[in-house]
């Protein structure tokens, strides 16, 4: 059975996402470059809407969209899109949480791995003309700590491959924890405070909302370890950066990895001044794998919505 329902795709996607639809008789209008103007002009003339990273999804946006029965991100998080406006049109909100699980899972760990040996750090003095052999004495990750907070798709993937390097896992959510998952690796739950303050790295995967706005700010970042290394690919803003920059700088934090930012594009970034951070443009999610997987996902879960099925 096809359907006849409109399609905006707002963002660049996968085409395999295209292919599921069109297939499915969906009329689609790809527009990966459309405007925010552009969209408030077009959005009443579609039934589905379908954006990725770039596009923010506003209320006054939403609000003009009368003819709408989902929004869809090709993604993991939902804050680009305005759920509220959403929920007051009853237009269904769907995201492909799975999509990136194993992708930003991998991009962690060559995180730990290259704060541990210090290789940015060591590449970057090779193309200044400076060998620094005997200053970069890294660790290794084989019997430490690994706090990771929040233990949903991603977190669960990240401690089984942490835990095939034999590192420790501790792990805090506000909801309750997998046991079999727990079992699985080994897991060491706590409360946030013990997590911070006896993990050698820490790693966060929950979303971004009020309750966890800086959630690891100055007064937390004073109970970690001094050699400790923060690694945020879940939404800018969980961290407070300045803090972070204070603590790294002073000495009072072994390092960081940042994938997201309280403001995107990072340019002009402070925390690009420290040798022991690394920072990468939000590419957590940036494999051919995960994006092919995550528009699977998205033109599924629409083909089913539309045949009542979920």
């Amino acid at each position: 059975m096809g359907f006849d329902d409109s399609v905006l795709i707002c963002d660049e996607v996968d085409p395999v996402l295209n292919k599921i639809l069109q297939d499915n008789g969906l009329k689609v209008s790809y527009e990966p470059k459309i405007t925010p103007e552009q969209i408030k002009e077009k959005i009443s003339n579609f039934n589905i809407v379908i954006v990725r990273s770039r596009t923010t999804l506003t209320r006054d946006m939403i609000e003009k969209a009368d003819k709408c029965k989902i929004i869809a991100r090709v993604g993991v998080g939902l804050d680009n899109v305005d759920q509220v406006a959403a929920k007051e049109k009853n237009i269904r909100v769907i995201n492909a949480a799975e999509g990136a699980m194993n992708a930003v899972a991998e991009l962690v760990l060559g995180f730990m791995l290259t704060l541990s040996r210090q290789t940015a750090r060591g590449d970057r003095a090779i193309r200044n003309g400076q060998w620094l052999k005997s200053e970069l004495k890294g660790t290794e990750l084989r019997g430490k700590y690994l706090g990771i907070i929040g233990l949903g798709n991603i977190g669960k993937r990240l401690g089984r491959l942490a835990r095939g390097l034999n590192m420790n896992i501790i792990g805090y959510d506000v909801v309750p924890i997998d046991e079999e998952f727990a079992k699985e690796v080994g897991l060491m739950k706590a409360d946030l405070d013990t997590l911070l303050q006896s993990s050698d790295y820490i790693s966060i995967h929950v979303p971004l909302l009020d309750s966890t706005y800086h959630l690891l700010n100055a007064q937390k970042m004073a109970t970690m370890k001094k050699t400790a290394k923060i690694i945020n690919t879940s939404r800018g803003g969980v961290v407070d950066e300045d803090a972070l920059y204070e603590a790294i700088k002073n000495g009072n934090l072994g390092g960081a990895a940042l994938d997201v930012f309280e403001k995107e594009p990072a340019i002009g970034n402070k925390l690009a001044e420290l040798d022991n951070v690394i920072l990468t443009p939000h590419i957590g999610a940036q494999t051919k794998e995960a994006q092919s997987l995550a528009a699977n996902i998205i033109g599924e879960k629409i083909i089913q919505i539309l045949r009542g099925v979920i």
